[in-house]
């Protein structure tokens, strides 16, 4: 144990999986070193602040701390707007007002504004350990239930072989771009691929093969395409690619440059190479007047299969009859 400006510290560790960033706003700057002091001895990470602006700017940042000891009264901007500001960002963090211990409305109001805790002056060490311990516990499971809740949605729209959007969640894509075309006059193509004769791949090189041919296939599409262009994995072989805001040139020429990232490079499988190329079909509308899903793409697998059947390797076009105009 040690003396900091006449306060004991202890340095018996406290519940923490990894060095955790906390936000010390405090007007006084004993109280500010005492505190710095502390929270450090308890291997925190601690950042400080001497104003409530800049204690606000610290919380919104993408990599700021997530727990905090905020004065009731700092300057700039008080506790309560801070609790208010944070809480509007949806932000998981723990808020801990620092307050008078008379100062009852102005608890109420930081509790009301979203304080998630309270410790009133003049504090006790061992209370202030305890309140910490328990905020850095809350935040250690607010992270582990973000990250679960992130991974089943990965699972429930990721396909887990390609790590593409799967055949639900590019279909859900395809609806939210085709209204979104129709509502602001838009644009829309979409293409339909298909590995050709995936199933020699399988029966040739085995199973094994065929799904690292599928991966690397994914992965070269995906690599050409925009950021704000989708693909997912449709089923089996196929792959679906929503391209909003493209002129009907633009989206052939995309459609081409799909194809020749799938078939001009050959797949190394084990210790066999294997040229694999794959079949596409585009569908174009400009100006959707129709939010039907289905019928883009009905449009996108006939020309599919008409590029399969005039021998494959080979991008085949449905045209509307705007299209036709357009083009």
């Amino acid at each position: 144990d040690y003396k900091v400006t006449g306060v004991q510290t202890c340095a018996l560790p406290i519940y923490m999986i990894d060095k955790t960033k906390i936000l010390v706003a405090e007007r006084s700057p004993l109280s500010q070193t005492v505190l710095h002091s502390m929270l450090s001895n308890w291997d925190f990470d601690v950042i400080v602040a001497s104003d409530g602006v800049e204690a606000c700017a610290l919380l919104q940042a993408e990599a700021g701390p997530r727990l905090a000891i905020l004065d009731s009264k700092l300057p700039g901007m008080d506790a309560v707007e801070i609790c208010r500001r944070v809480r509007s960002m949806s932000r998981l963090d723990y808020l801990m007002l620092l307050t008078e211990k008379s100062s009852f409305e102005e608890l109420e109001a930081g509790m009301d504004a979203g304080a998630d805790d309270y410790i009133t002056r003049p504090f006790d060490w061992q209370e202030l350990r305890a309140r910490v311990q328990v905020g850095c516990r809350i935040v250690k499971l607010q992270e582990r239930l973000v990250r679960a809740r992130e991974e089943l949605y990965d699972q429930a729209t990721r396909d887990s072989l390609t790590g593409l959007w799967n055949r639900a969640a590019i279909i859900q894509t395809l609806d939210t771009e085709l209204a979104r075309a129709s509502r602001v006059g838009s644009s829309l193509a979409i293409v339909m691929a298909d590995i050709d004769h995936f199933k020699q791949v399988n029966d040739t090189y085995g199973h094994l093969a065929g799904d690292a041919v599928l991966r690397e296939a994914a992965q070269r599409m995906s690599s050409i395409l925009r950021k704000y262009d989708s693909i997912g994995r449709y089923g089996g072989e196929e792959f679906l690619i929503v391209i909003p805001g493209c002129q009907f040139d633009d989206s052939l020429a995309v459609a081409e440059r799909l194809r020749e990232a799938v078939s001009n490079e050959p797949y190394t499988l084990f210790d066999a190479n294997c040229l694999t190329t794959a079949s596409f079909g585009l569908a174009w509308n400009h100006f959707p007047d129709s939010k039907d899903a289905n019928l883009l793409l009905r449009k996108a697998d006939g020309a599919l299969y008409s590029a399969k059947r005039h021998g494959r390797n080979r991008v085949e076009v449905f045209e509307s009859a705007s299209a036709a105009l357009a083009s």
